[in-house]
C-alpha cells in the first residue's frame, strides 16, 4: 500500500513595503487630518460670510458688478493664501477660460480680467512665507539673482525717475497749454506701476512652479492637464467656427457694419465662447478668439500648446496619453488654420519642426513614425474637408509676408523707437503697453524689444535681454543633468519653448496671456527636473536592492512506504 507524506507549509505574514505605523503615529495622523478638516471648514465659513456681509452693501455703493467683484475677490484671495498649491492649480486651469467667463458670465466687466491674479498673487506670497518659516529657499536658482537684480534696478529707476517726474513735475494737459511743453495725461505713476506688473509680475511663477512640481507624478499631472485643456479649448474653437460657418452665429456682416469695421474684431459678434471676433466671409476675413478675450491671445495659446502637446506626445510614459498628446497636436494645428491668425498659422508648424530637430525626436523612430503617420492622416482628413479654407490661409499668409516682411517690420519698429527716445531711461514704464491705456497715453508698438527700448531706454532693453539669455542658459544646464529618459525628454521640449520665447522678436508674447504665464512657469519646472530625477533614481535603486530573490524550486520527494 502506498502512503504519501505531505509537508505542511509554515504560515507567515505577507511581506509588504509599506511601513507599519505605531499607535502614537496613527493618533498623530488622525489629529493632523482633523486639523486639516477644521481649517477647511473655517476657511469656507469665513469666505461665505465675507460674501454675504460685503456683497449687499458694496453692490449698493459701487454697483452690482463692482460690488460683487470686490465681495468675491477678497474671499478668493483669502482662500488662495490658505491653500496656495490648490490655488495655483486653479489658476492654471481657469486661465484658458478666463475670456469666456469675462464676456459670457459677468458681462464683460474689465475688472474680472484680473480675477486669475486673485489666485496667483496670494498663493505666491503664501509659498514665500512658508519657505521663510521653514528656512527653505523660495528663490531658485540663486544664480539668477544677479541678472534679475539688474533688470529690477533698471525698471525701478525708470519708474521713479521718468514716471515719477512726469507725475510730480509735469503740468496737466489742457487745450490752453503750449504745444511745445511736455504735459501729463491721467496718472503716469500708476501707469508705470501697472507697466512694471506686466513686465515682471509673473516672474515669481518660476519659484512657485519649483515648489509645486516636486515629484514626477505632479509633473505628469501638469502635462496631462494641459493636454486636456488644449483639446477642450480647441474643440470649442472648432465648434465656434462651425457655428459661424453654418449661420447659427451671425458674424460681423450681420451687424450691419461697413468699411473698415468689417475687418475689426467686435464683441457684438461673439459666438459660443470667448470675446471679440471677426467673421466676414465676403472679404475672406476671419479672426477667432477661441476661449480667450481676443484672437491675439488665442493665437498665443495655440503657439504655446504646440510645444506642450508635443512634450506629452513624445515624452509621456503612458501610451494612452501619448495618443492624447498627438490628438492635441492635431487639433491645435487645425485651430491655428481656421482661426485666421497668421502668426499661429506660421508658428505652430515651425515650433513643431524645431522641437523635432532640437529635441532629437526625429531619430526616435519607434515613437516618431507612428505619431507622424497618425498626425498626417488627421491633418489630411481635415484639409480634405475644408480645402478652400486651407488655401485661403496659405495665400493670406504668403501675401502678408510678401507685403510686410517680418525683418523689415522689426527694423522699422526699432528705428521708430530710437527716434522717439527722450532720455537715457526711456519714456516711462507702461507708455508702450496697451493694457495701461486707461491710466495714460500709450504708443502702439507691435514688437517686444522696440517696446522695451521705447519704455526703458537702452539700459532696460539690455538688462532684459541679459536676463532672458541667462534663463535660457541655466535652464539648458539643468535639463541636461537629468538621467531619466522621460524626464529628460520633457525637459528638452520645455527648454525649446523657453528658448524660442526668450528671443522671439516679433510682436510681444511676454506681455500676452497665456504665454507670459507658461514661459515663467515651465522655466521653473525645468529648474526642478534635476531634483525630481534624483528622487526617481533613488526609488529605482531602492527597488533593485529590495528585489526578493526567490529560492530555486525543489523537486518534491515522494516517499513510498509499503505497509
Amino acid at each position: 500500500m502506498l502512503k504519501f507524506k505531505s509537508r505542511k507549509k509554515k504560515k507567515g505574514k505577507p511581506q509588504t513595503d509599506e511601513p507599519v505605523l505605531s499607535k502614537k503615529e496613527l493618533a498623530q495622523l488622525k489629529r493632523q487630518q482633523t486639523a486639516a478638516r477644521k481649517k477647511l471648514l473655517n476657511t469656507i465659513a469665513i469666505c461665505f460670510g465675507c460674501i454675504v456681509l460685503l456683497g449687499v452693501p458694496l453692490s449698493l455703493v459701487l454697483g452690482v458688478k463692482m460690488g460683487m467683484a470686490v465681495a468675491l475677490g477678497l474671499p478668493v484671495m483669502f482662500f488662495s493664501y490658505q491653500y496656495p498649491r490648490l490655488s495655483l492649480w486653479i489658476f492654471l486651469i481657469y486661465m484658458p477660460f478666463s475670456g469666456t467667463v469675462v464676456y459670457w458670465v459677468v458681462g464683460g466687466n474689465a475688472i474680472f480680467q484680473l480675477a486669475k491674479d486673485a489666485f496667483y498673487l496670494p498663493a505666491a506670497l503664501a509659498l514665500a512665507v512658508e519657505c521663510y518659516r521653514n528656512k527653505k529657499t523660495f528663490f531658485y536658482p540663486k544664480d539668477l539673482a544677479s541678472t534679475l537684480g539688474l533688470l529690477l534696478f533698471c525698471s525701478v529707476m525708470t519708474l521713479m525717475v521718468v514716471n515719477g517726474s512726469m507725475q510730480f513735475f509735469w503740468p496737466d494737459c489742457s487745450p490752453n497749454i503750449d504745444p511745445g511743453i511736455s504735459c501729463k495725461e491721467k496718472i503716469p505713476l500708476a501707469q508705470g506701476i501697472l507697466g512694471l506688473k506686466v513686465l515682471l509680475g509673473y516672474i515669481p511663477l518660476m519659484f512657485c512652479a519649483y515648489i509645486l512640481i516636486d515629484t514626477k507624478k505632479k509633473l505628469l499631472w501638469l502635462t496631462r492637464t494641459h493636454v486636456t485643456l488644449a483639446i477642450v479649448c480647441c474643440v470649442l474653437n472648432i465648434a465656434q467656427y462651425q457655428m459661424l460657418r453654418s449661420g447659427i452665429c451671425a458674424g460681423t456682416e450681420a451687424l450691419g457694419v461697413t468699411g473698415d469695421d468689417l475687418f475689426k474684431a467686435s464683441l457684438d459678434a461673439k459666438c459660443l465662447v470667448g470675446g471679440a471676433l471677426t467673421y466676414t466671409p465676403s472679404q475672406n476675413q476671419i479672426r477667432l478668439p477661441g476661449t480667450f478675450v481676443s484672437p491675439w491671445h488665442w493665437a498665443w495659446f495655440l503657439n504655446s500648446n504646440s510645444a506642450l502637446t508635443f512634450a506629452t506626445a513624445f515624452s509621456d510614459p503612458s501610451l494612452l496619453w501619448r495618443i492624447a498628446g498627438m490628438v492635441g497636436m492635431g487639433v491645435v494645428f487645425i485651430s491655428s488654420v481656421i482661426s485666421g491668425q497668421r502668426i499661429a498659422t506660421l508658428l505652430v508648424p515651425t515650433i513643431i519642426v524645431l522641437l523635432l530637430i532640437l529635441t532629437g525626436q526625429v531619430a526616435n523612430l519607434k515613437r516618431f513614425i507612428p505619431i507622424a503617420l497618425a498626425l498626417s492622416l488627421l491633418l489630411t482628413v481635415a484639409a480634405a474637408s475644408n480645402p478652400e479654407v486651407i488655401q485661403e490661409r496659405i495665400d493670406s499668409t504668403i501675401e502678408r509676408v510678401a507685403h510686410a516682411p517680418p525683418h523689415k517690420f522689426i527694423q522699422e519698429q526699432f528705428e521708430w523707437s530710437i527716434s522717439e527716445q527722450r532720455g537715457f531711461l526711456g519714456r516711462g514704464l507702461g507708455t508702450g503697453t496697451n493694457s495701461t491705456r486707461v491710466l495714460g497715453k500709450t504708443a502702439l508698438i507691435e514688437t517686444y524689444h522696440p517696446k522695451l527700448l521705447y519704455e526703458m531706454g537702452w539700459p532696460g532693453l539690455m538688462a532684459f535681454v541679459i536676463f532672458t539669455s541667462h534663463i535660457a542658459y541655466l535652464s539648458f544646464r539643468h535639463y541636461r543633468q537629468v538621467k531619466d529618459k522621460n524626464l529628460r525628454s520633457f525637459g528638452s521640449s520645455f527648454w525649446v519653448f523657453v528658448f524660442i520665447i526668450s528671443f522671439f522678436p516679433y510682436w510681444y508674447p511676454l506681455d500676452t496671456d497665456p504665454v507670459c504665464v507658461y514661459y515663467w512657469f515651465f522655466t521653473g519646472v525645468i529648474f526642478r527636473l534635476p531634483e525630481i530625477d534624483k528622487e526617481e533614481q533613488k526609488k529605482l535603486k531602492a527597488a533593485k536592492e529590495n528585489e526578493v530573490q526567490l529560492p530555486p524550486k525543489r523537486k518534491s520527494k515522494i516517499k513510498r512506504r509499503v505497509a
